[in-house]
């Protein structure tokens, strides 16, 4: 039997939630959708990127990760909302739930997109285009927002679908289709093209998917070693990976955060690695776990990605260790310069925290009276909540305490009423 794969992904998500919210919850009449809009930053400052934009916007050359200042030059009169991720998280669930309705195998892939491994389905929804339009009307109906729809034999072919012409349409991309509707198309339109290896294609003369899938794959693995397997494989509709409804095993606990402004000073870098601690720190606790490596991960403001990581003399789970390692980490990684758009703290090499923690002669931190402190700290907020005590340093701060310093108006409607793998 064929299989039938969904690939299910929001039209643009953040945007078409806060859009969704205001018309059908505070009964507001104008729909953020059909104008020129977006959601981030702070349009009075002029700071901050675009995390979600409209259609209009799209058109009038506003990209997603565009400054504020930029977006405005390309749109005079765009109109911008702040981010409220608590409302993205509902709908975000609510979403998967419907999606659960039609599949029992259902991987979420981000915040606004899913697979569905719908083989076999067709005795319940009707043949696969049938199942997808009432898939894709239910959540519209349902929930006020818009999805695409790609359909395939394979996940990378339905998510090639899903990103076809949008918004709330279905299409299909099945193996025999490639050649029609997938090789014409710009390589850098092919999953896992990015920027860097797309001017490298380029330099090959390669300049559609076609061109790619086309291409000796001896020349691709002589030029990209392994990822030329890659390359050619996908170019060419080849997929063999299953749709994971169960989360793979815990290899790490960490934490990131999108921020909505760019950080370019020490000590504002320094308060989100101690929101982040705070938050990874609190989850090893709470599963009686230590790590032995921390690392943090940067993006710049031009998206450029870069890590590190180092080895602690003894595992740990207290805030206050994780915190002195990442700010090394960041001092050894961050030219103090540089506007960074996110950060982020990772643990591994996980052990029970009853492991025997190794003596440091030359460590004055008093460790007994350190873990006891974030013990009775994360009894108090089990108890009466996680803003119920907090450091000073984030009094009157607009960083936030947790949730990897998104202040708590960013992260709530102002309406009145990971895990790392």
């Amino acid at each position: 039997m064929e299989r039938i794969i969904f690939h299910i992904d929001v039209n643009s998500a953040f945007l078409s939630w806060e859009a969704a919210y205001r018309m059908h919850v505070l009964g507001e009449k104008q729909d953020l959708r059909k104008i020129a809009s977006a959601v981030g930053g702070d349009i009075k400052k002029r700071h901050g990127i675009i995390l979600a934009k409209s259609i209009p916007a799209k058109k009038s050359g506003v990209r997603t990760g565009d400054t504020i200042a930029d977006a405005l030059k390309c749109c005079p009169g765009l109109v911008t909302v702040p981010p409220h991720y608590d409302l993205y998280e509902r709908c975000s669930n609510a979403f998967i739930e419907i999606l659960r309705e039609f599949s029992p195998c259902v991987e979420q892939y981000s915040i606004d997109e899913a697979y569905c491994d719908m083989t076999g389905t067709e005795l319940l929804f009707g043949a696969p285009l049938t199942a997808a339009y009432k898939l894709k009307d239910k959540i519209r109906d349902e929930l006020g927002f818009t999805v695409n729809v790609g359909i395939s034999s394979n996940k990378l072919l339905a998510k090639m679908a899903g990103d076809f012409k949008k918004p709330d349409l279905v299409h299909t991309l099945f193996p025999y289709e490639i050649e029609k509707k997938m090789w014409p198309l710009p390589v850098g339109d092919l999953l896992f093209v990015g920027h860097s290896t797309k001017h490298k294609l380029y330099n090959l003369g390669i300049y559609t998917i076609g061109d790619l899938a086309k291409t000796d794959l001896n020349i691709l693995r002589a030029y990209f070693g392994k990822i030329g397997n890659v390359l050619y494989s996908f170019a060419n509709g080849i997929d063999v990976s299953t749709v994971a409804a169960e989360a793979p095993p815990i290899k790490g606990y960490g934490n990131s955060s999108v921020i909505p402004f760019d950080v370019d000073r020490a000590d504002v870098a320094r308060m989100i690695l101690l929101s982040l601690a705070e938050t990874v720190c609190t989850r090893l606790r709470a599963d009686s776990v230590i790590a032995n490596v921390v690392a943090i991960s940067i993006v710049d403001f031009a998206f450029h990605h870069s890590s590190h990581q180092l080895t602690l003399f003894a595992p740990t789970n207290i805030t206050n260790e994780i915190h002195k390692a990442a700010c090394q980490l960041l001092d050894e990684l961050w030219d103090g310069r540089t506007p960074i758009r996110n950060l982020g703290i990772h643990t591994s090499k996980i052990v029970p925290a009853t492991s025997v923690r190794q003596l440091n002669l030359f460590d004055t931190n008093n460790y007994e009276h350190l873990l006891a402190m974030d013990n009775t700290i994360d009894k108090i907020r089990d108890r009466y909540g996680r803003d119920s005590v907090m450091r000073a340093v984030f009094i009157n701060n607009p960083i936030y305490h947790m949730s990897g310093g998104i202040s708590i108006d960013k992260r709530k409607p102002d309406y009145g009423g990971g895990i790392i793998e």
